[in-house]
């Protein structure tokens, strides 16, 4: 066969220089293993839909397992309720596994990805994954918990069919495996490229692979799914040459041109087709190790190899290990804490951790990266990022970045105003990942991102395009009703559905323009905008006290039930939570519902009332072990909810609910994630509420106090300050703050500054047990 391929060598110098981009770059080491309090596994039992596999922090690699194939379809064509539970490919009460992918999602409640699943196997070859009708075994293997482990970058499983120990790691761009076979003459590496996560039987357009030599394969392939035009490449290089390779292909394709000559299926060098397995063939001793690098591009095969060869140029996978978990404990260093329990902390970290598993980086070492366009672009003076799940993220995950990651969040908003230079829609991200606008859930929440950073001084990124961004986006009619929310005030329910969740999200969105325009002095974008933000008073019914769906003749839907989540004009909610969706304007929304009393009384009745599972049935994002009454944690609409009693007067309520909240709703064990994590949001309202305070109104500097569950909290800020948080006599009890001072000063009220805290000092809270209401 052929020597190393040419290319790899060529770019083994082309990058033999350092890369300064942020993500190969380690900083000086920690002297505490924040990694040891991480337990990636939580959230993988039912809901929680997290990622257990390794990867580097945000990393375009999630090289992770993959315990079922869940079609998306029935065999009758209607959904498949179980491909729900496999949204990260991964479900903890499993006890196969199917091999290793490459691309995951964390946390979402809709998936695709699952790319290049590896699987390590000895005996006959067999290249089904799954149990056969006949009753023949697949290729997956059955594992136990027992020899398994999970930790930020690494993950190892003991494949038991096979008795194969299976060890991963992974840079930013590859993933790093090794397996320790047993003696055999019919070792086998089967690389899966029908496998895919939401599969169904058309999702693959194309596969085309290319056997450069006798340890080193490239190609790529193409889906159509929740990104519908969606190209990965890959490099898969191995430690020891394979003996003899082949594939099956298992599309019916009647026409291949010349090709037909050749018997493709046994050592012929091209593969190509929709649906394909391949294989590679070993001899094996006894304990024999068999490594495989395996780096992902957005751009070309040959972007694979540089960044190859720019990350992992060796063999020495503990060097991989041990580099990319320095990495790790280098993040989670920018918030040291001191908890109440031993099961706070890992709790505390693990919500960390969760949080930079995305967005993820979406380029090449050297700057190129596939834009929205599907040409291929190159970021200049950013890291060019993917996943954005916005409906969920821009109420505190990146809020959470402009706190502690404010140059990573500089970079996401640069790739998001890359994204709408791209959009032929001219628009900012809505749901996007891969080069795709998948165009899930409602909002035009980027705009909230970038308002955030824009009042909050984060990035350097152009504020004057950023309106000019935001202003476009929300002007495209034909996008979600809001062609309707301009002519009418609101979304119409009979001419859009979910209408009064979109009129609310609508407006919220509004005033976050309205506060880029303002920081800009555009005073006539400002006013313009201002007005559009109170669009949520026209779908307020005071005849019932809820807001309610209105039709386009100007009056409400007569067939209305507040307390339904279906088909009542909210979407993954009802009137009694999704309905007090008004962070922007909580005073007037307070008032126009009846004053302080009648909100808070309205408050202890959704925190107790029971709901009936009619009322949910019709939704699988709302399940009762994230539910408190009527209030639903493990869903974003109302996590702002317990921050309303600040705006009563009975603010000790915030306090109590909110401890509550993050002692059931959260944990340290696999079921203890309440919900989708979805992306990180989940586990970003832990971070900041465990530290004291939340964001209730993006795009506004002020966050909201509430109580915190740490003893004592050190943010490193990325402005060199750090500030000391501290909850003097907290207990389990104590969840009640009498007095809170910065630096020395009693703070007035239920609100803190962003501006206050970074820079620097000392927070105090004083807890109690008793309600001392604040000043």
């Amino acid at each position: 066969m052929k020597p190393l391929f040419s290319l790899a060598i060529l770019l083994i110098l082309f990058v033999s220089c350092s890369n300064t981009k942020q993500e190969t770059t380690a900083t000086q080491s920690t002297k505490t293993d924040y990694c040891q309090y991480v337990n990636p596994m939580v959230g993988t039992s039912t809901m929680g839909h997290t990622f257990p596999g390794a990867t580097a922090p945000f990393g375009m690699v999630q090289l992770g397992p993959q315990t079922d194939m869940q079609p998306y379809f029935n065999p009758d064509g209607s959904y498949n309720k179980k491909t729900y539970e496999y949204c990260a490919g991964y479900q903890y009460r499993d006890t196969t596994i199917i091999g290793f992918a490459h691309t995951n999602f964390s946390g979402t409640g809709h998936s695709d990805l699952g790319d290049f699943l590896v699987m390590p196997t000895t005996g006959n070859l067999v290249l089904e994954p799954l149990k056969q009708e006949n009753g023949d075994k697949g290729f997956y293997s059955v594992f136990s918990h027992e020899n398994e482990k999970a930790a930020p970058g690494f993950y190892s499983v003991k494949l038991d069919d096979y008795n194969i120990n299976a060890k991963l790691t992974a840079s930013e761009r590859v993933g790093f495996h090794q397996y320790t076979f047993p003696k055999s003459d019919d070792a086998h590496i089967i690389l899966d490229l029908v496998y895919n996560i939401y599969h169904y039987g058309q999702k693959n357009v194309w596969t085309f692979l290319r056997v450069e030599n006798d340890s080193l394969v490239t190609g790529y392939r193409q889906t159509k799914g929740w990104g519908r035009t969606r190209k990965v490449f890959f490099a898969m290089q191995f430690s020891k040459p394979f003996k003899s390779y082949g594939h099956k292909k298992y599309d019916e394709d009647n026409y291949d041109g010349h090709y037909r000559y050749f018997k493709q299926e046994e050592n012929f060098p091209e593969m190509a087709g929709r649906d394909i397995r391949a294989y590679f063939n070993f001899s094996t001793t006894e304990n024999e190790k068999i490594q495989v690098k395996f780096a992902l591009s957005p751009v070309s095969t040959a972007g694979a190899l540089n960044n190859l060869e720019a990350e992992i140029p060796h063999w020495d996978f503990e060097k991989v290990k041990s580099e990319t978990q320095e990495k790790w404990n280098n993040e989670l260093a920018k918030i040291d804490v001191e908890s109440i329990s031993e099961e706070d902390k890992r709790t505390f970290y693990t919500a960390l951790y969760h949080t930079m598993l995305s967005p993820i980086i979406y380029e090449d070492v050297d700057g190129s990266y596939r834009g929205l366009d599907q040409n291929i672009h190159q970021s200049e003076g950013f890291t060019n990022y993917t996943i954005f799940s916005l409906w969920d993220t821009y109420r505190a995950l990146h809020p959470l970045f402009n706190l502690i990651q404010p140059e990573r969040n500089n970079d996401m908003i640069k790739s998001m105003l890359a994204h709408y230079d791209q959009s032929v829609h001219h628009m900012l991200p809505v749901w996007s990942h891969y080069a795709n606008e998948n165009w899930c859930m409602i909002g035009y929440h980027s705009t909230t991102v970038l308002a955030d950073a824009v009042v909050k001084g984060v990035g350097n990124f152009d504020r004057t395009r950023a309106l000019e961004a935001a202003v476009t986006t929300a002007k495209v009619p034909y996008f979600h009703g809001i062609g309707e929310y301009m002519k009418y005030g609101y979304v119409p329910e009979d001419l859009n559905s979910y209408s009064v969740s979109k009129t609310l999200e609508y407006a919220f969105d509004d005033w976050c323009i309205a506060q880029i325009a303002k920081n800009t002095g555009n005073t006539a974008v400002e006013n313009e905008f201002l007005e559009r933000s109170t669009a949520y008073q026209k779908v307020y019914d005071p005849s019932i006290g809820f807001m309610r769906p209105k039709l386009s003749n100007g009056k409400f839907k007569k067939e209305f039930d507040p307390l339904d989540t279906h088909g009542q004009g909210f979407i993954e909610g009802n009137a009694w939570n999704y309905g007090l969706y008004v962070p922007h304007q909580v005073e007037d929304m307070v008032e126009m519902m009846g004053g302080k009393k009648r909100l808070s009384g309205m408050l202890d009745s959704l925190f107790t009332m029971e709901l009936d599972d009619k009322y949910i049935e019709k939704n699988e994002d709302i399940t009762r072990d994230g539910m408190i009454g009527n209030y639903v944690h493990g869903n974003e609409p109302g996590h702002h909810i317990p921050f309303l009693y600040n705006y009563t007067d009975e603010a000790y309520k915030t306090q109590s609910r909110v401890r509550m909240i993050l002692k059931t709703m959260y944990g340290a064990e696999v079921n203890s994630l309440c919900g989708n994590d979805d992306a990180g949001q989940m586990s970003a309202w832990y971070i900041f509420n465990s530290l004291g305070f939340y964001p209730l109104a993006p795009g506004s500097e002020f966050y909201e106090l509430g109580s915190p569950s740490v003893k004592k909290a050190v943010v490193s800020f990325e402005n060199g300050n750090q500030l000391t948080i501290t909850a003097k006599n907290q207990s389990e009890e104590n969840v009640y703050v009498s007095k809170v001072l910065l630096n020395g000063k009693e703070i007035q009220g239920t609100k803190i500054s962003h501006f206050d805290l970074i820079k620097g000092g000392d927070l105090v809270f004083e807890m109690s047990n008793e309600i001392q209401p604040l000043k």
